[in-house]
């Protein structure tokens, strides 16, 4: 019994010996090189907000966690000496003496982060199941590792005396990473890649890490990797059908002969749906028409109408979801080609909790003669293409006009307007650059693309393709190149 207890004693003594060198050597690196660490503090906040609560697993001494936007801010770490060191440099922080394999926190984030820990971590899927106690359906979870391209490299760095020594460590691929969290009940959404130099060398290192690491081929080779992942969509359908209330936006200039057509075609899905007409200075009988259908579907609908001072669909929306009650709001173009039979397919991806911004895709679907010219259909194909590089993840139609999101990150999404500026005629770029930079998961839903009933198309293709083509370019460096 002596002999056990023994043993079990000094097992526990070289698990703490083992967790303190690991600590330390994590306290040494950030020291020495400082250009590595900004770099990973700088693309975690990139996707914070002011109004999201973060926790950081793992969080030493809370430099990384001080750095971040957020109104709740919580670090845990197994490490007295480095929480302590964490308490004395920032005591308007939160910070608890805990192990990632058993969290006891009763607090939900809406932001969770893991930086370089999984590499020290015995069971990394036992750590990855805990991060349930603290999300809720909508919580981001941003993970930093390692490429294990790099093992050889940093090796031979330590012993050369480049890099801080550190314990062995797993060598987790991106797709190991991806798989344990899969296992483990959550969703990868995005991944990215960064830094091709971890030190900083005048000239040479920014333009290595900014501008070459952001293209095919050389990203392979980048230190950091980046996995974004949140909850698997709930699969009990009770809990989701009927939770939320919506707000759908029809923006309307020129479509009097469609506006009945969208209340009769409209189906019945979520809690309630309440319909905002907005029109926008029609040369045709629009407003009347609009006015006529609020009241002879009073008893039966919950219908608003109003018409915009500005111009432009973009300004149509934002009037319309300034009067917005419902809980998740909607775009319907009052032309119908996109089908008001398809909007329970929005309300269903993103009630589920499958997205957080959810946009529908025209070009799945075969398209019928004359649905979309030539040149509008090569315009859609070379941004999806472009959209696809920018935002890591595949795009195939980034201007139909029917987007979802929920109020709550619409208001979010205001606030960090200013981020890519206002010049957006239609939003579509607005909503899909704000959602991205919120780290909303967006997904897309195919959709039949119909022929217009009535009227012709307000889309300038060259005036309007051009402030399109701009838009993309000023984001591209606050997106791709930062």
């Amino acid at each position: 019994m002596t002999i056990l207890a023994s043993t079990m004693i000094n097992t526990l003594r070289d698990k703490l010996a083992y967790f303190e060198k690991i600590a330390g050597t994590r306290l040494k690196k950030r020291k020495r090189n400082s250009y590595y660490w900004n770099d990973i503090t700088r693309y975690c906040d990139y996707f914070a907000h002011e109004d999201y609560s973060v926790l950081e697993i793992g969080c030493g001494t809370g430099e990384l966690l001080n750095e971040l936007k957020g109104k709740d801010k919580v670090g845990i770490d197994f490490s007295p000496a480095m929480l302590q060191v964490a308490q004395n440099q920032f005591p308007q922080l939160k910070f608890h003496l805990m192990k990632a394999e058993e969290i006891t926190l009763n607090k939900k984030f809406d932001v969770i982060i893991l930086s370089n820990l999984i590499g020290f971590l015995e069971d990394v899927e036992t750590v990855f199941n805990q991060l349930h106690k603290v999300s809720h359906s909508q919580t981001k979870i941003i993970i930093t590792y390692y490429n294990f391209l790099w093992e050889p490299v940093l090796s031979l760095g330590e012993r050369v005396g480049l890099k801080t020594p550190a314990p062995k460590q797993n060598w987790l691929s991106l797709s190991d990473i991806n798989n344990l969290l899969y296992i483990a009940g959550f969703d990868v959404y995005r991944t990215s890649k960064r830094m091709l130099i971890p030190y900083y060398i005048p000239i040479l290192s920014p333009f290595f890490n900014r501008i070459l690491a952001k293209f095919p081929g050389f990203n392979y080779f980048c230190l950091n990797h980046f996995a974004f992942a949140k909850p698997l969509a709930l699969t009990n359908k009770q809990e989701w059908e009927a939770k939320y209330s919506t707000t759908l936006v029809i923006p309307a200039r020129n479509e009097s002969g469609t506006i009945e057509d969208a209340i009769k075609r409209l189906p019945k899905f979520g809690q309630r749906t309440e319909i905002i007409f907005v029109e926008g200075n029609s040369t045709d009988d629009t407003w009347q028409k609009i006015q006529e259908v609020q009241k002879k579907y009073s008893s039966t609908h919950d219908i608003k109408i109003t018409q915009q001072d500005g111009k432009g669909k973009a300004d149509a929306v934002r009037k319309g979801y300034d009067m917005a009650s419902g809980d998740i709001l909607m775009i319907l173009d009052a032309d119908l080609t996109v089908p008001p039979e398809d909007l329970p397919k929005f309300y269903n991806a993103i009630a589920s909790g499958k997205g957080g911004f959810i946009h529908g895709s025209r070009l799945v679907y075969q398209l019928e003669k004359e649905n979309m010219r030539f040149l509008n259909l090569l315009g859609n194909k070379f941004f999806s293409v472009l959209f696809t590089w920018l935002f890591d993840q595949r795009f195939k139609d980034t201007l139909c006009g029917t987007k979802v999101i929920f109020r709550e990150d619409y208001y979010k999404l205001v606030k960090n307007r200013h981020f890519f500026g206002d010049f957006d005629p239609f939003g579509d770029f607005d909503l899909i650059f704000g959602a991205h930079k919120l780290n909303l998961k967006i997904i897309e839903i195919p959709i039949r693309y119909c022929q217009r009933t009535y009227g012709s198309s307000n889309i300038s293709r060259f005036k309007h393709g051009i402030i399109l083509l701009w838009m993309c370019l000023f984001a591209a460096r606050k997106i791709k190149f930062i």
